[in-house]
């Protein structure tokens, strides 16, 4: 399809974007700026969404191997290939900065919202699935895997691009805050695809 396919370049353009300049973040955004500390929106944003995306990709390839479908393996490929290279990024940029991977603070505490994250069977973020979902999504084949799949992936999308604006309102590293807004624009773009694609299954996104 030609909206996958410029969904999946998009995706492409925002990752060597921001692979060119993920060393310069060791120092900011190269223009001086300090190291962000461990509580800043920059680090939690950076172990949030590690986090989130990981959840995305295993439900990509659990759906890879419960459908012959292609339209639907090539849009899950894309999302796994572009959100775990995308992890990488924030999961180094920790390192650069030296600062922890995991935080006593409940998730989303940098957005103002820990007290939201219940962690409930497994769903630790807005729009991740459960542990019942995702177990659910590996027991489907076919056109019920495919459904479920796009039902699941535009919640965790609405999810990630609520977290993705609080790191555009409130990181400070300008290349994080990039790496943010490319998020929003490319799953934005992702949910009006996945809605179609449930159309043509005579189904729906979950209110």
């Amino acid at each position: 399809m030609r909206h996958a396919g410029w969904v999946a370049g998009a995706a492409a353009t925002v990752l060597a974007a921001a692979g060119a300049i993920t060393y310069a973040v060791a120092d900011g955004d190269g223009s001086g700026t300090r190291v962000p500390a461990a509580d800043s929106a920059d680090a939690g944003f950076a172990r949030d969404m590690a986090v989130h995306h990981q959840q995305a990709v295993e439900m990509s390839y659990i759906v890879r191997d419960r459908t012959k479908d292609v339209e639907v393996r090539r849009l899950a490929y894309d999302i796994a290939q572009t959100q775990a290279n995308q992890r990488g990024m924030l999961l180094g940029w920790l390192d650069l900065w030296e600062l922890p991977k995991v935080s006593a603070d409940a998730p989303m505490t940098w957005m103002g919202m820990g007290d939201m994250a219940s962690g409930k069977d497994g769903s630790l973020m807005p729009g991740m699935a459960t542990n019942t979902e995702m177990k659910r999504l590996g027991t489907l084949d076919g056109k019920q895997a495919e459904v479920f799949y796009l039902q699941l992936m535009t919640d965790h999308h609405k999810g990630g691009i609520h977290m993705a604006e609080g790191c555009v309102a409130k990181c400070t590293v300008g290349v994080e805050k990039r790496l943010a807004q490319g998020m929003v624009d490319a799953q934005q773009s992702e949910i009006r695809l996945m809605a179609d694609m449930l159309k043509a299954r005579g189904a729906k996104a979950r209110d």
